[in-house]
C-alpha cells in the first residue's frame, strides 16, 4: 500500500512539475540564448511589412487603411497588383513594386484569407512527406503556388532586373500562408537564377512575416543566407509541428487543438524529431522580436535577437492568450517598427561608453553563423545535412537536385495533382513520381536518396 502510495505521489509531483513549465515557458525562452540583431540586418524588415500591407489596398494612390505613418512607398512604382481573379486561386494575392530608393524589385504576398476557399485549397494540399524537393521535403501546395508565380511572373521580373542595370536586389516577401509561399518561391529563384537573366543568389533575399512551417530542417539551415524568418514573440504559427492542413479540419477549437500538440510533443524525443525528414520547419535565419516578460503585464520596448538554429527550433507551443493576436501582420508591422528605433539608437551610441545592460554580443559574422548551422546539423544526422566542406558539389548539380529545374518540377506536380500520395500507400500516380525518382537518384545501403550523376549529364 505504501509502495502503491508513493508511486501516486511520484506521479502527481511528475505532472505538476510537467504543468508549471508548460504554463510558466513563454516566448521569451526560445530565444533566451540568442545574440542581438543588428541595425542594418534589421533594417528593411518593417519597410517590407508596410508593403505587405500595401498588397491589402486596392488604390495605393488613395489607401483606405494605411498603417502609422502611412505606408511610405510611391504609388507610381508600384509595377503590378494581382488580385484574387488575376491568380484564379492558384496563389495568394501580391504586388510587385520597384523600390528605386533601396534598389530593390520587392515581390510582397499576403496572407491567408479566413473567408477565401481557394486559400485554404493551397493550405490543404499537402500530405506529410508528400513532396520532395531539392534533397528535402517542402508543403506541395505552397510549392505549386510559388511556381505557378514564377511562370506567370518570370518575365516581368527578368525585364525589370535587366532594364535596372542587374544590379537590384530582388527581395521576396510575405506573411503567413504567403511566406511559404515567398521561401520556396526564393529556393527556386536561387537554384534557377538562368530564369531572371542569371541573377546571382547574392542578390535574391527573402523575409518570410510570421512564417510557416513549409520545409524540412536540412533545407531550412542551408537557405539560411537568403531566407530571413520574422517571429514575434508568442506567435502560434511557427511553433504548430501540426501539418496547416490539419489545423482547419480538426473537430477540436483551436485553444484545444495547441494544448493536445503541446502535450503530445512532450512525450516525443528531441532526437526523434530531428532524424523525421518529412517534419516541416519555419525557414531560414530567425528574428524574435520579444516584448512580455515572465509574470510581468504589458509590452515593454521590444528587443530583436537572431540566430540560426537546428534543434530547439521553435518546437515548443507556447500556451499564450497573444498566440494569435502575434501572428497579425499590423502588430509584427507596429512592434518591428519599436524595434527598429531601439536598434538605431543603440547602434548611435558611443562605442567608449559602457551598455547599461549586459548583453551576449555575436562573435561571428553572419557566413560563419551559417557554417557552423549546417555543421551542426551534420553532427545531429539531420537527415539529408549538407556538410560544409561539400558545399561546392551541391552548387555544381544544383538543377539536378531540384528535380531538373523548375519546368520539371512543374511538370511533376501537374501529374500528381489528382493523387494522394504518402509513404505508406502506392497508386498508379506514386508509381510514376516514383519512375521520375528512380531516374534522378539512386538509393544506397542505408535507404538514403542520392543523386545520380550519370543519369543528370545525359538528360
Amino acid at each position: 500500500m505504501s509502495v502503491a502510495c508513493g508511486f501516486e505521489c511520484v506521479v502527481v509531483l511528475g505532472c505538476m512539475r510537467w504543468v508549471w513549465k508548460r504554463c510558466t515557458y513563454i516566448g521569451n525562452d526560445d530565444s533566451a540564448t540568442w545574440p542581438p540583431a543588428t541595425y542594418d540586418e534589421f533594417e528593411p524588415i518593417p519597410r517590407l511589412c508596410r508593403t505587405i500591407l500595401a498588397v491589402y489596398e486596392d488604390d495605393l494612390h488613395n489607401p483606405k487603411f494605411p498603417p502609422d505613418g502611412g505606408y511610405r512607398l510611391n504609388p507610381n512604382w508600384a509595377v503590378k497588383r494581382v488580385a484574387y481573379e488575376e491568380t484564379l486561386g492558384n496563389a495568394p494575392p501580391y504586388l510587385i513594386y520597384l523600390d528605386h530608393e533601396h534598389h530593390e524589385i520587392v515581390v510582397a504576398i499576403r496572407g491567408l484569407n479566413l473567408v477565401k476557399e481557394s486559400d485554404y485549397k493551397v493550405l490543404m494540399d499537402n500530405k506529410l512527406g508528400k513532396q520532395m524537393f531539392d534533397g528535402g521535403y517542402v508543403h506541395h501546395g505552397l510549392l505549386k503556388a510559388a511556381i505557378w508565380m514564377l511562370n506567370k511572373e518570370s518575365e516581368t521580373l527578368k525585364r525589370l532586373w535587366v532594364e535596372n542595370g542587374k544590379c537590384y536586389k530582388m527581395i521576396f516577401v510575405g506573411h503567413s500562408l504567403g511566406s511559404g509561399v515567398a521561401s520556396l518561391l526564393t529556393i527556386i529563384v536561387v537554384n534557377h537564377g538562368d530564369r531572371l537573366g542569371g541573377i546571382p543568389r547574392s542578390l535574391v533575399s527573402c523575409y518570410a512575416v510570421a512564417p510557416a512551417r513549409c520545409m524540412s530542417l536540412n533545407l531550412a539551415v542551408k537557405y539560411a543566407d537568403v531566407i530571413h524568418s520574422v517571429v514575434l514573440q508568442d506567435d502560434f504559427l511557427p511553433r504548430t509541428p501540426t501539418p496547416l492542413e490539419d489545423i482547419f479540419t480538426t473537430v477540436f477549437c483551436f485553444p484545444c487543438l495547441l494544448f493536445l500538440v503541446c502535450l503530445r510533443d512532450t512525450f516525443i524525443p528531441e532526437g526523434r524529431k530531428l532524424r523525421d525528414p518529412r517534419r516541416l520547419y519555419a525557414p531560414g535565419r530567425m528574428y524574435h522580436v520579444v516584448e512580455r516578460k515572465f509574470c510581468r503585464c504589458g509590452r515593454f520596448p521590444p528587443d530583436v535577437r537572431t540566430a540560426i538554429p537546428v534543434d530547439g527550433r521553435f518546437e515548443h507551443i507556447v500556451l499564450s492568450c497573444n498566440a494569435t493576436s502575434d501572428h497579425g501582420i499590423i502588430w509584427i508591422q507596429r512592434e518591428s517598427e519599436k524595434a527598429l528605433a531601439r536598434l538605431k539608437e543603440a547602434s548611435a551610441e558611443s562605442p567608449t561608453t559602457p551598455p547599461s545592460v549586459q548583453k551576449i554580443e555575436r562573435q561571428h559574422t553572419l557566413e560563419k553563423e551559417h557554417k557552423k548551422a549546417l555543421e551542426r546539423a551534420v553532427t545531429l544526422n539531420i537527415p539529408h545535412a549538407v556538410p560544409t566542406d561539400t558545399d561546392e558539389e551541391p552548387s555544381v548539380h544544383k538543377k539536378e537536385e531540384s528535380a531538373r529545374g523548375v519546368t520539371e518540377v512543374a511538370s511533376l506536380i501537374e501529374g500528381e495533382e489528382d493523387t494522394s500520395t504518402s509513404t505508406g500507400h502506392s497508386t498508379d500516380a506514386r508509381t510514376n513520381w516514383n519512375d521520375v525518382v528512380e531516374k534522378l537518384f539512386t538509393r544506397d545501403e542505408t535507404g538514403k536518396l542520392t543523386l545520380n550523376k550519370e543519369s543528370s549529364g545525359t538528360e
